[in-house]
């Protein structure tokens, strides 16, 4: 099951985090969405609609960090990613955020 969390904010929209096995199918790891909407079922059809079918929101057990937060809200798709930490979910990581459209161009691994 994939580790995720929400926040609602002041103003009714929520922020949706997610980390999800890398589409890419390289198997390197996890991948982490955040997402922003008005609503929880509207920010996971977003990311369905992306590609990304199984995507399910059960719990808060990693919810998105105030950091996150700020780079989901200040980003103009409001939609970013980037590799999951493999050690602690709260651990600040080194990458920077990417794009949903970065992911997506990605050529799929050949093997």
């Amino acid at each position: 099951m994939a580790a995720g969390g929400f926040c609602k904010l002041p103003n009714g929209s929520v922020v949706v985090a997610l980390n999800l096995p890398s589409p890419a199918g390289s198997g390197n790891g996890c991948v982490r969405f955040l997402v922003v909407a008005q609503n929880r079922a509207r920010a996971l059809t977003r990311l369905r609609n992306l590609g990304l079918r199984a995507v399910y929101l059960r719990g808060n057990a990693a919810p998105p960090t105030p950091d996150e937060i700020t780079a989901v809200l200040h980003h103009p798709d409001g939609l970013i990613w980037r590799t999951a930490p493999d050690t602690a979910p709260h651990e600040p990581a080194q990458e920077l955020w990417h794009p949903i459209r970065a992911l997506l161009r990605r050529p799929a691994a050949q093997p």
